[in-house]
């Protein structure tokens, strides 16, 4: 893919260039074999924020620390990794395993990328000619404990669930593994994990309601190994088939050069607007994270191109790493693919995905137009123009040479709406991604390309394998003990049946903390283990208390104290991490309020039964409610706001997403009244209070990244 406007050289740019005037470069494609680069920075300084935010990750994600071997080894890791990717797909079409068997595969593929790829400890050194003994070790102990699974489960459920000596030592040896696995992959969870498993043994000396009788070691982990309900439950399944399809479609999107055509279409459609670097930032990064579900991951890829363009156009720095968190948060709950956590949701509800997907649509769209509408009001007040035509593609020639591009997302939804499984619609999808590649020359795909998406999808998949497998232990826990029935219980003695909004206040803080420092897809399947229940029992429904929960464990990672995403993009952007994670809250407020107005009003998630035209009308009316909510928390509508017209704006935003008739009439007033109000002050001249003048006001000083989060600048 060629640059969007002509490279200059590094001395052309210069790191001096003032805030507000883009020079000439290419924009971040983020595809197979394209240059990146941010108007503005020298190709070595965009080289250098890429390996700090890829350390930045690392330090944060332990998904993200792998090891790098020589030529052989890396030979043979990859021939591994596209071997599974090709067995995953024969098997998504043609579907010749058991569930059992299909899961039990799918495992011993990824203990083997596990122990191979993934260092023992964090001090371990990456570079490395071969595997340790260890490392063998690990893999030949799930080899026999996952192999006597295979080859002994049929013969164990013949027998009605009675298990001899040599099962219970198979068990014994699959957890341990497992629990090892999960400590080189995803060690934040695997803590959260073994506290869960500590319970069924220490639960006993628990007092009061929380304490158990006590379960012997054999008894939990026969439970956790052989039962329907661990590390073989539905976490697992849903990885060994939708997760797993749905990552390697990500893969082979970005190396189509799909990424890079996103960033163009964004470019053409705001990037000539007012803080228009931001907007391609928030557009990017939501279409990507959708695709790849992991906001680390997607914070570290677009926001080393997207944090420095917004701080060179003029934002703060630690509003330009806010605005690219929560951004790429947001993809995780966005769909069509929502960060492939909708299809857990769907296999907890027993509703086809398509359901689930619909539901998401309007909360997703709405979290995403308070974020668009909040970083135009602050480029507003600070007086920021867009980018200048020279540096925006022409949208004809972008969709003539890569609209071919958008083949396969049409393909996946058709196929999904004709009511075939996603698993098919997968399949079919990233066999579209080939052939669509094929309709031009510069976004063909050669052998080299498809393999190297085969191999980077499998790898991708082992971090999000591993938290779906360990999570089975967390869910064992809970359902061998009755944690979540008596937390349930406990709480409903405290909250009266029609005390929902009470119940969601208690379930939004637990989600939020469970959520902390784990990955979306685990949070999501802990936190609808033990809160969904509380919210049916006070009366939402099922699909609206899951959703509830999904929004509260996804936006965990930019909530303090453990705001993970926050603190990479502040990082990124140098910015002070509490200040750069306080300002992503108040960017992300929208989606903090949402789910308590779906919550007993369901006209935001919709579905099949609902009048259309009442849903249509909600989503209209909430938009606007979105849009009084940024301008309030900005303090700029036509002009600065006084903290009176504030306070008339944040009360328009809670009459309006509310989707009730009289409230949307007493918000449209509201917001008409301050409107006005808004217009006669600009017009009087009380714009000259504010930062801009004539949309080119002084931009603040990139260096800064002391501002406060809750005023305005």
């Amino acid at each position: 893919m060629q640059p969007l406007t002509p490279k200059m050289d590094a001395r052309q740019a210069p790191e001096t260039t003032p805030p507000g005037s883009l020079t000439p470069g290419s924009a971040h494609p983020l595809g197979r074999g394209a240059e990146v680069h941010a108007p503005g920075l020298a190709p070595g300084a965009e080289a250098a924020l890429e390996q700090q935010a890829a350390a930045l990750v690392e330090e944060k994600e332990s998904e993200s620390r792998v090891r790098h071997y020589g030529p052989l080894w890396t030979g043979i890791t990859s021939a591994i990794a596209v071997l599974w990717s090709l067995f995953q797909l024969y098997l998504a079409v043609f579907p010749v395993f058991d569930a059992i068997r299909l899961r039990v595969w799918h495992i011993l593929f990824m203990l083997t990328l596990a122990f191979l790829l993934y260092p023992a400890w964090h001090g371990e050194a990456r570079k490395r000619r071969r595997p340790g003994w260890a490392d063998i070790v690990s893999i030949a102990a799930g080899y026999v404990a996952f192999g006597y699974l295979l080859l002994n489960y049929e013969a164990i459920t013949l027998r009605g669930g009675w298990f001899t000596t040599p099962d219970q030592w198979a068990a014994t040896l699959g957890v341990v593994v497992a629990f090892a696995m999960a400590w080189r992959v995803v060690r934040n969870l695997a803590w959260l994990a073994l506290i869960f498993y500590a319970y069924n043994f220490f639960g006993e000396f628990i007092p009061g309601p929380f304490g158990h009788t006590g379960f012997a070691w054999n008894r939990v982990a026969d439970h956790m190994f052989w039962g329907s309900q661990g590390l073989l439950g539905v976490g697992v399944g849903v990885s060994a088939t939708y997760i797993f399809l749905f990552v390697l479609f990500g893969s082979f999107l970005k190396h189509s050069g799909f990424s890079g055509f996103i960033n163009d279409i964004a470019l053409t459609l705001v990037g000539r607007s007012a803080g228009g670097p931001a907007k391609v930032s928030v557009i990017a990064s939501a279409l990507m994270g959708m695709i790849n579900g992991s906001a680390l991951a997607n914070v570290a890829t677009t926001g080393a191109i997207t944090i420095p363009l917004m701080k060179r156009t003029g934002y703060s720095p630690a509003f330009a790493g806010a605005v690219e968190a929560v951004a790429s948060t947001g993809g995780q709950f966005a769909p069509p693919i929502m960060g492939a956590v909708g299809f857990i949701m769907a296999e907890f509800l027993g509703v086809p995905y398509t359901t689930v997907m619909l539901a998401a649509a309007a909360p997703a769209f709405l979290y995403y137009l308070a974020l668009l509408a909040a970083v135009h009001f602050e480029a507003k007040k600070l007086g920021l123009s867009g980018l200048s035509r020279e540096h925006i593609p022409a949208a004809l020639t972008v969709i003539r040479e890569r609209g071919h591009l958008i083949i396969p997302l049409a393909v996946l939804l058709a196929v999904l709406f004709m009511g075939y499984t996603p698993l098919y619609a997968a399949a079919f999808s990233i066999i579209s991604t080939v052939f669509a590649s094929w309709c031009s020359r510069r976004t063909r795909m050669g052998l080299r390309a498809i393999l190297a998406a085969l191999d980077e999808g499998a790898r991708s998949a082992v971090g999000v394998g591993a938290a779906c497998v360990i999570i089975g232990a967390i869910i064992g826990t809970v359902s061998l003990t009755g944690l979540g029935v008596t937390f349930a219980y406990e709480v409903l003695n405290y909250v009266q049946k029609d005390q929902l909004y009470l119940a969601g206040f208690f379930v939004m803080l637990i989600s939020v903390i469970l959520g902390m420092g784990v990955p979306g897809v685990a949070a999501y399947v802990i936190v609808a283990a033990v809160a969904a229940p509380v919210l049916e029992g006070v009366g939402a429904s099922p699909l609206a208390a899951h959703m509830f929960c999904l929004f509260y464990a996804c936006l965990s990672n930019i909530t303090p104290p453990v705001a993970m995403s926050s603190y990479v993009a502040a990082g990124i952007a140098r910015s002070d991490q509490t200040t750069t994670s306080l300002i992503a809250v108040r960017l992300g407020l929208s989606g903090f309020i949402l789910p308590f107005f779906f919550l007993d009003n369901p006209l935001l998630l919709y579905d099949a039964s609902q009048d259309i035209l009442r849903t249509v009308w909600a989503v209209a009316s909430a938009s606007l409610g979105m849009a009084a909510l940024a301008a309030g928390l900005e303090g700029w509508l036509l002009g600065p706001c006084t903290p009176l017209m504030r306070l008339l704006l944040l009360t328009t935003a809670g009459l309006a997403i509310d989707p009730n008739l009289a409230t949307d009439a007493l918000g449209l007033t509201l917001f008409a009244v301050v409107l006005i109000w808004s217009r006669a002050r600009y017009a009087s001249g009380g714009r000259s209070s504010g930062n801009a003048s004539g949309g080119r006001g002084v931009a603040p000083d990139p260096t800064r990244g002391n501002d406060s989060p809750w005023t305005p600048h």
